[in-house]
């Protein structure tokens, strides 16, 4: 069951386009939607999720108009916000039976089975008594998508999940988002890039409300392929490569700056060609995006 959404627009009230004719298609398996701060994923998936209109546009899953048939959809849909609340007095058990209640599982012994069987699934069966204030990060984002598999979805969004996570937590999430992501479609919307690069098949990057790439990690390292340029250059000479609308990235390594630079040619005596990395594709992207509309 394929994601199909086409010309998909919305414009705030305070004129702000969070997102300018966004058209994916998204299969079975997992997407990840890449994008900065503000650049349209939030808004993406609550429409998505129902919780916001659209303008203009379509979204189709499968034969269900994500659109205009809500209750369809809701009934379909998994989905774990970038924030969820939960009751911090209440145990995982409690909460993930009362969820599945309001989820219309209403049989008692299917939704003791089900919530044993979920717990179990997100390695929580042995906290399930323990409230939910006292969870870590890992533990609270592991319970959200206990909660998102309850109906058996055929769509589940996760919105910026593992930000703030631990990397053992960060692993822990990487691979239950992976059995997840087998039989059903999983959208991960998030800002950081090695999410997408261990996670994802597919994926778009979007800033400003637009879709600037769509397709394989692999096709769009394959497109930037010998034309990522490297140096290590002193810290007084990084603002002038900075204005000069090719730099993409530039980290500290023992303390001196090593910029990325984007260009069919090279650039500089002292530059290198460097093995692409998916970061040069997202900022790269980003970069030329900006530039675009700062000229317009």
């Amino acid at each position: 069951m394929d994601l199909i959404i086409e010309g998909l627009s919305k414009t705030y009230g305070n004129g702000v386009k969070a997102l300018d004719n966004v058209s994916l298609h998204i299969p079975t398996g997992m997407f990840g939607l890449l994008g900065p701060n503000g650049a349209g994923k939030s808004t993406l998936m609550r429409i998505l999720a129902t919780l916001q209109e659209a303008d203009s546009g379509t979204a189709k899953l499968g034969d269900i108009d994500v659109l205009k048939d809500k209750d369809a959809v809701r009934r379909t849909l998994g989905y774990l916000p970038q924030e969820f609340g939960v009751y911090p007095k209440v145990g995982a058990y409690e909460m993930l039976d009362h969820i599945a209640l309001l989820k219309g599982v209403t049989a008692k012994g299917e939704r003791k089975d089900l919530v044993e069987a979920l717990l179990q699934r997100v390695n929580l069966w042995d906290q399930r008594k323990r409230k939910l204030s006292g969870f870590s990060g890992g533990m609270k984002q592991r319970f959200g998508i206990a909660q998102c598999l309850i109906g058996q979805p055929k769509l589940i969004i996760v919105d910026e999940p593992t930000a703030g996570l631990d990397p053992g937590e960060r692993n822990r999430f990487y691979n239950l988002l992976t059995e997840i992501g087998e039989n059903v479609v999983v959208i991960l919307s998030t800002h950081i890039v090695q999410d997408v690069r261990e996670l994802c098949s597919n994926m778009a990057i979007i800033n400003k409300g637009k879709v600037l790439y769509a397709g394989p990690p692999e096709e769009s390292l394959r497109q930037i392929q010998g034309k990522v340029w490297e140096k290590r250059i002193a810290k007084s000479e990084l603002e002038g490569y900075a204005t000069g609308g090719k730099m993409i990235s530039n980290r500290l390594v023992a303390g001196v700056p090593v910029i990325h630079l984007l260009s069919d040619e090279r650039p500089a005596e002292g530059f290198t060609t460097v093995e692409p990395g998916l970061e040069d594709v997202f900022f790269g992207a980003i970069s030329r995006s900006n530039a675009q509309a700062a000229a317009q």
